[in-house]
């Protein structure tokens, strides 16, 4: 399909639906508004109802992992909620149209190239940082408190951590592995 094909479907699907694209965008700007200003209001009410000292350098580990799982949950509650509800209604609008019409609409589902996410695995070693920071103890002195040798060392036990959780079955996997293809190759020679 060309470009001119593409932008000429874009074309008709936009004189055809304009009202409910239209109304779409609104709300999902309204929607974008909406998660500014909830975690404004979220961090507001966090430092004055005492959730987390106003002072970043008071801040503990227990206060940082409370704030985030407390503006995971006003956000997912008072933006995420009604997110669903608006996807649940572009869906249904999207399956009431009639199969011919969506047909012709067909390379909207189609994306150019192959994206790849981060994996996650900042997430991973911040949730493992946590947890030897609690073990450590120090999980209600403030972050202000830690060295740099601390945290530098705390990274890298974790990532020998790691290393060895993961190490360890990737290598007997990497010993069965070339234990089975000699024992392959010998039968095949010896046949």
């Amino acid at each position: 399909m060309t470009m001119g094909d593409e932008a000429s479907v874009w074309r008709r699907f936009m004189r055809k639906h304009w009202q409910v694209v239209a109304t779409f965008i609104v709300v999902f700007v309204a929607l974008l508004a909406g998660s500014v200003y909830v975690f404004l209001w979220f961090v507001s009410n966090a430092q004055s109802s005492g959730l987390v000292p106003t002072m970043l350098g008071f801040w503990t580990l227990a206060n940082l992992v409370n704030f985030i799982l407390h503006a995971i949950f006003w956000e997912f509650l008072l933006v995420g909620i009604p997110l669903i509800i608006v996807g649940v209604v572009g869906w249904r609008w999207w399956t009431r149209l009639p199969e011919e019409e969506k047909r012709g609409y067909h390379m909207f589902g189609k994306r150019p190239g192959k994206t790849r996410g981060g994996g996650g695995v900042s997430l991973f070693f911040f949730i493992l940082f946590c947890i030897k920071v609690y073990l450590d103890g120090n999980w209600n002195l403030a972050i202000a408190n830690y060295s740099v040798d601390y945290v530098v060392g705390s990274l890298v036990l974790i990532l020998e951590w790691v290393l060895v959780i993961t190490g360890i079955p990737a290598a007997i996997a990497l010993i069965w592995w070339i234990r089975h293809e000699t024992k392959k190759g010998t039968s095949q020679a010896a046949s």
